[in-house]
């Protein structure tokens, strides 16, 4: 008996990336338009942050339907297999409910879990899930796990523009302008399963210094368990500087996983942004 992982594209865990890890990744749906792409499979995150600088509509996400959940899983499971779902925040998507219906027809060896996260966040809480499974965890008992740690998640970053916000609707074009011509650079951060803005500074430089005050004031990284930092756009450069400036954060670690931000979130920040998941140091 095993027990199989899946996860939804919001984790931005590639195809290949997924080989390695064992696991298997059920893609969300962009459309540009009328064209229709499978997140990760028809469009990469280089590509589509390209056509999210060339198409003049703003793109939109749908969630993975039920029978999609239903038919990986009667391909993935074999015999006494046991699956555990990990989907993005049920507060950013229907796919979580999506998978719970799913799962119905699996009784017991299907068990669903709200990450309550995405992107990175959801990453993170993917990999520790590994790892407990290596340690010979129940698929029940690392569900325990996992939502035990759940709220020790911390996803942060520093958007570049204000423009994607304005056109997703979550600003008004108002408040997009006068941040444009302050040259405000806002903070972003998972928060009860949602997005908010939870700070701003006047250029890029401040924001990440307040980023990382923000960091250090709810405890820092554990270092024992799985984080990486992530950027959005065609290259990892503003990633790797963010690690060597960010010392108080990483301290001497220079070798800090990094990963690209996909399209679920993506869409909404735009390219620029540079941040970080980890889970939360325990207080001793």
């Amino acid at each position: 008996m095993a027990i199989k992982i899946i996860i939804d594209s919001a984790s931005d865990i590639t195809r290949a990336q997924a080989a390695e890890m064992g696991i298997t990744v059920i893609p969300l749906t962009i459309n540009f338009g009328a064209n229709e792409y499978r997140d990760g499979i028809d469009l990469t995150s280089e590509e589509f942050y390209k056509k999210l600088d060339e198409e003049k509509e703003f793109p939109k996400t749908s969630q993975i339907p039920p029978f999609v959940f239903e038919e990986t899983l009667e391909r993935v499971l074999e015999n006494d297999d046991q699956a555990i779902v990990i989907t993005l925040s049920s507060k950013l998507s229907g796919t979580y409910r999506a998978a719970e219906q799913a799962a119905q027809k699996f009784g017991e060896r299907v068990l669903v879990f709200d990450s309550m996260s995405a992107a990175a966040g959801e990453r993170i809480l993917c990999q520790y899930a590994l790892k407990l499974v290596d340690e010979g965890c129940s698929a029940l008992e690392v569900c325990d796990k996992l939502v035990a740690v759940r709220e020790r998640v911390a996803v942060f970053g520093v958007l570049d523009t204000l423009e994607f916000l304005k056109k997703g609707g979550r600003i008004s074009s108002t408040v997009a302008f006068v941040g444009g011509l302050l040259n405000l650079k806002p903070v972003a951060q998972l928060v009860d399963g949602v997005v908010k803005m939870v700070g701003k500074a006047r250029g890029r430089k401040k924001a990440i210094a307040l980023m990382n005050q923000l960091v250090l004031e709810i405890g820092g990284i554990d270092f024992s368990m799985p984080y990486g930092v992530l950027w959005t756009g065609g290259s990892d450069e503003s990633a790797k500087k963010y690690v060597e400036d960010s010392v108080s954060v990483f301290g001497d670690d220079k070798e800090v996983p990094a990963h690209i931000l996909g399209s679920t979130i993506g869409t909404h920040v735009g390219p620029g942004v540079v941040g970080l998941a980890f889970f939360k140091k325990i207080n001793e």
